[in-house]
């Protein structure tokens, strides 16, 4: 069983067979699909060619339930997803909304996983753990 994502406000599925899907706006305020990869560190996605942005734009994500958008509460470069693996443990997902940049943090207690060529971007274990 792959893992499981989960909007955090209304807990709904995120996950679309083996990939995981969100409602996104552009810097412009184009709305678009866009769908990732469930591996952690894995930085390619899938969206429509007509939803253009360009490298270092920051892209907002919004659950496709709950409209809600996902943006972290410690940093407003990053955004926040639930994680449940197949024992069913919960990490609170970290990961970069700026396009072509790769950070993801994988917390679960006082625990931090980290991954990406830029994760020591955003890197504040304090403030990431305690956003949980």
């Amino acid at each position: 069983m792959q893992s499981e994502f989960l909007c955090p406000c209304c807990y709904n599925l995120l996950n679309v067979g083996k990939n995981v899907i969100f409602a996104t706006r552009s810097k412009e305020h184009k709305a678009g699909l866009i769908i990732l990869y469930p591996d952690l560190g894995v930085y390619s996605l899938l969206k429509h060619p007509s939803f253009l942005f360009k490298k270092g734009d920051r892209i907002d994500f919004f659950c496709p339930y709950c409209n809600k958008m996902l943006t972290s509460e410690r940093n407003d470069n990053l955004a926040k997803v639930i994680m449940r693996d197949e024992n069913k443990v919960e990490y609170v997902i970290h990961f970069s909304r700026v396009a072509g940049e790769g950070s993801v943090y994988k917390i679960v207690g006082m625990g931090v996983e980290i991954f990406g060529e830029d994760a020591n971007e955003y890197i504040n274990f304090r403030n990431l753990i305690h956003a949980c």
